[in-house]
């Protein structure tokens, strides 16, 4: 009798960790190969689909810049935006600068006395509390139609701001966010594998957006309509919860590839590393972040799109955790043996690639296994209550 139950009990946990298994394979693969694919096929059915734009419509607009303690890239800003082609009577500069304690606040002040002709602000924020804050309370003082925010790092190309505007071009489009562009790709194994990851992930976009919504945007180049522009929690940032927001209101976030703005992507591990921490800090929240997004009768494509760009990614860390132990337990067949070898395999290949620089096929994998291992830093600080709104910047990218 005892046997017999712990026979049962033993098929009850090959079953479980069997599904375990294939659950957890099954979001690695869509995440990282399916979903990428699908898109590409159900971009296929909207073939006709293209960004329209009007260039007659020049609104009101204000240029927002958020700054913390920029003042080796803040002056090359400022020339940067008070020389985009738009009317000068319609566009006016902010910089939302978040309790800086460098020149920051000086320089803007020097820029502002030395070039009348131009209509900057200067907003001061009196207690750190994030980038996501200091748009908050700028945003406040802001009157224009068009608000377009921007990186201090960034810098625009002329007709970024035409570009983002001209895609307004109906009502139910509240945010265009516009295309990032590293300029020192070439610079090093790490600067090339992050170009090679955002490049892959722009072209989603743009089948998303042509198809029918974006789940995420950049902080480098965007812009929404002022009346319509939402107070966030500052945890979280206007990349991955504005676009969100206006999907589940039945509104449009779309991308524009020819608004673009240039960067330096990170060229140190450390760097990167400490920047995809960041980007993970409010990551178990973003895996399922409102029931809504499940319903694809009133939002169409955009739970697919969600559940395949986002949900997926946001569980890689623990999909591969569970994919590991699971398979511990299901070592009594070639198929299971051969990928639990393969996923050790994996992760030597992924050390080797840290500790040498010889081929770019390793350091890809240790890219992703980097970002893998963020994301596991995210959930901990997260669970320890130490997941906060702002950061030390890259000093790489600057």
């Amino acid at each position: 009798m005892l046997s017999k139950v712990a026979n049962e009990r033993r098929c009850d946990m090959y079953l479980f960790s069997k599904i375990l298994f294939y659950v957890s394979l099954f979001i690695i693969f869509w995440a990282m190969v399916g979903y990428p694919i699908s898109l590409r096929i159900i971009k296929l059915m909207y073939r006709e689909r293209r960004l329209i734009k009007d260039y007659s419509y020049i609104p009101t607009v204000t240029v927002l810049v958020v700054a913390h303690n920029e003042e080796k890239v803040i002056w090359d800003k400022m020339v940067n935006i008070t020389r985009l082609d738009y009317p000068k009577e319609k566009i006016e500069f902010l910089i939302s600068s978040d309790n800086s304690t460098d020149k920051t606040d000086e320089l803007v002040e020097k820029f502002i006395r030395q070039n009348p002709e131009y209509r900057i602000r200067l907003y001061k924020v009196r207690e750190r509390r994030g980038k996501t804050n200091a748009q908050n309370e700028a945003q406040k003082t802001v009157k224009s139609e068009i608000l377009v925010m921007t990186d201090a790092n960034s810098m625009l190309e002329k007709n970024a701001v035409r570009e983002l505007v001209a895609a307004f071009t109906s009502d139910d489009i509240s945010y265009v966010c516009g295309r990032l562009v590293f300029t020192n790709h070439n610079a090093n194994d790490v600067a090339r594998t992050e170009k090679l990851y955002w490049d892959t992930d722009t072209k989603l976009r743009e089948i998303e957006s042509n198809i029918q919504t974006i789940t995420a945007g950049n902080g480098a180049i965007y812009a929404c309509r002022n009346a319509e522009y939402h107070d966030f929690d500052p945890i979280n940032s206007h990349d991955i919860d504005m676009p969100r927001f206006f999907a589940l209101k039945n509104k449009r976030a779309i991308f524009n590839p020819d608004a673009i703005a240039y960067e330096k992507a990170s060229e140190n591990i450390k760097d990167e590393f400490k920047r995809k921490c960041r980007m993970n800090r409010a990551i178990i929240k973003n895996i399922l972040p409102d029931i809504q997004v499940l319903n694809i009768y009133k939002y169409r494509w955009f739970p697919y799109f969600y559940f395949g760009h986002r949900t997926c990614r946001y569980l890689l860390w623990i999909s591969h955790l569970i994919l590991f132990i699971s398979n511990i337990f299901l070592l009594n067949s070639w198929f299971f043996m051969f990928t639990f070898v393969s996923q050790i395999i994996f992760y030597i290949l992924a050390l080797i690639g840290w500790i040498t620089n010889s081929n770019r096929f390793l350091k890809l994998i240790f890219y992703y296994c980097m970002t893998i291992i963020a994301q596991w830093v995210g959930v901990y600080k997260i669970l320890i209550g130490q997941s906060k709104p702002f950061w030390e910047k890259a000093q790489s990218t600057r």
